[in-house]
């Protein structure tokens, strides 16, 4: 029996190689969509990772510190140091923002997450862990470790706020929920860089409180001076960090901090579904209806091709029936058609996405599983986008291979 596909394919193999191509390039791109957001996801869970802890007590009745602000005392974690089952508990401090390369023949502006640790070392909540260049922050004020990704060196000199910072250290894949890479300095330069108001705020403020006549009692020697000295402190952070005992349940340790401190506390699953189901949730909704589409649109061109390479082969397949070949040999060899171009696009379509996701600004998480997925799909749906040349050649009659 004669092999129509192959025939077809071997007589106009550069337009359909050329098709081929061109739609690998469509699935290149929903499958980069998809590892889109599954770089999102493991961005999240890296976040997660990366601070070390097993319970964040944020400001109660907030989704804090990644989903939503989030102020508490920075004196907050001493007691919770002493609740049962507590192993270590530390003070920390997110702000994304610019931060600006100052040094160097190329300033530069670097978006980043800026985290406030306190200068204890590896193993402690919130401290990167590991580096693979330089050390860890040992001094309380203007040194900084910052990812890679930043494109920052070793001995670069970066601006947070009004302050300048050397980099001492470089870690790898200390990243936000956004994908931001991260830039941690001590604590007290984090809380000014994130509470303290700007100079001329102050004055402004010190002036403002200085007209209230309830802070100018003569009764009350020194009040006005300990209101205005108190507006220049910082003692907010945005949450506390907490390691656990081992063994120890997360659920039952978090209790008496919510009880006793009149704080929300989250746990590991807790703060996952946050920043999944919550923060992300909007983007990977978006980036779903991307793939619905792009899945429309990769349907609607395998179906015009493969209707457009039967259409021009009305007189074979007349020939085909003319000679008693059964419908459903012609509907197979249509549909062999499609599935071959569907194979050679999703095969130009990984190799392209390979390619061009470490180029990408975020993290592009190409997993096997969804290339699994995408096979199947690429496969169903040129099977069903071949269906309409099926009804065109089946309509076919066989006395056009004798006509005209």
């Amino acid at each position: 029996m004669i092999s129509l596909a192959g025939r077809d394919i071997l007589h106009s193999w550069g337009k359909f190689v050329f098709t081929g191509v061109g739609l690998g390039l469509l699935i290149g791109v929903t499958l980069t969509m998809a590892g889109v957001y599954r770089g999102m996801v493991d961005d999240a869970k890296v976040l997660l990772d990366n601070s070390r802890a097993d319970l964040w007590v944020v400001q109660q009745d907030t989704l804090g510190p990644y989903a939503e602000p989030s102020s508490i005392y920075d004196d907050t974690y001493r007691g919770i140091l002493g609740m049962p089952g507590v192993a270590r508990a530390a003070n920390i401090t997110y702000l994304t923002m610019q931060v600006r390369l100052t040094g160097g023949s190329n300033p530069r502006d670097v978006r980043a997450m800026v985290v406030g640790v306190t200068p204890d070392g590896p193993g402690h909540p919130g401290q990167p862990g590991y580096l693979i260049a330089g050390r860890h922050i040992t001094r309380g004020h203007y040194e900084a470790v910052a990812d890679i990704a930043t494109k920052f060196a070793l001995g670069d000199r970066i601006r947070i706020r009004r302050n300048e910072y050397t980099v001492v250290g470089l870690t790898r894949r200390m990243v936000s929920s956004g994908g931001d890479p991260m830039v941690f300095i001590p604590l007290k330069d984090a809380q000014e860089a994130q509470f303290l108001k700007d100079n001329d705020a102050i004055v402004r403020q010190r002036a403002r409180t200085a007209q209230n006549p309830m802070l100018n009692r003569p009764g009350v020697p020194g009040l006005l001076d300990a209101v205005i000295a108190s507006q220049s402190t910082n003692a907010s952070v945005n949450a506390v960090l907490v390691q656990i005992e081992p063994g120890a349940d997360p659920d039952v340790v978090a209790e008496p901090i919510r009880r006793w401190k009149r704080l929300t506390v989250y746990t590991r699953a807790q703060m996952e579904d946050i920043l999944i189901a919550k923060l992300i949730a909007t983007s990977a909704k978006q980036i779903g209806m991307f793939l619905v589409i792009l899945a429309i649109v990769s349907a609607a061109i395998v179906a015009f091709i493969i209707y457009t390479l039967t259409l021009g082969k009305i007189r074979e397949i007349a020939v085909l029936k003319l000679i008693g070949t059964k419908n459903r040999t012609i509907a197979a060899m249509i549909m062999q058609q499609a599935v071959g171009l569907g194979l050679i696009g999703f095969v130009v379509g990984k190799i392209a996405a390979t390619a061009w996701a470490p180029f990408f600004p975020k993290y592009v998480l190409l997993e096997p599983g969804d290339a699994l997925r995408g096979f199947v799909a690429v496969v169903v749906i040129c099977v069903l986008a071949s269906f309409l040349a099926i009804r065109a050649a089946l309509k076919v009659d066989p006395a056009e291979a004798i006509g005209g």
